[in-house]
C-alpha cells in the first residue's frame, strides 16, 4: 500500500468520525449514517490495499 493511499484512507475515515459524531451533537440521524458509511467505505479501502500489499 502506498503511503499517499494510507492517508487517504485514514482522511476519510477521520471525516467519517467527525461526520458522525457532530450528527450525533445536532441530533442529525442523516450526518451520522453517511459519516458510519464514510468509515465503512475507508476500511473496505484500507483491507482490499492490505490484500495486495499481501501478494506483492
Amino acid at each position: 500500500m502506498s503511503g499517499l493511499d494510507k492517508i487517504k484512507n485514514k482522511a476519510e475515515e477521520l471525516v467519517g468520525d467527525a461526520k458522525e459524531a457532530i450528527g450525533k451533537a445536532t441530533d442529525n440521524e442523516k450526518l451520522q449514517a453517511e459519516g458510519k458509511s464514510d468509515q465503512a467505505s475507508a476500511n473496505t479501502k484500507q483491507a482490499g490495499e492490505n490484500v495486495k500489499d499481501i501478494f506483492k
